[in-house]
């Protein structure tokens, strides 16, 4: 246990990012899962962008290294251009 007060509060504050990061990642997956499964072409694009943003703020956020979030989004991209209209 930690013994001085500001070493409890951090790990208090930890507490809190990870449980928040942990639901922002979550929700973040998905999205994408709803990119996959969509069938509609306009429906994939209109999630896609939802997708992609939730995505850049993880990045940016470093809940998730830069370079997943932009393979993700490639290959989602991918997957929605070849949807048929």
């Amino acid at each position: 246990m930690a013994n001085h007060k500001s070493a409890l509060k951090r790990i208090r504050a930890n507490e809190k990012k990870r449980l928040r990061n942990r639901f922002q990642l979550r929700a973040t997956r998905v999205m994408v899962k709803k990119v996959r499964i969509s069938k509609n072409k306009a429906e994939a694009m209109e999630i896609l962008k939802v997708a992609s943003a939730m995505l850049d703020r993880l990045a940016r956020k470093n809940v998730i290294h830069k370079n997943k979030a932009s393979n993700n989004k490639s290959k989602l991209a991918k997957f929605v251009n070849k949807l048929a209209a």
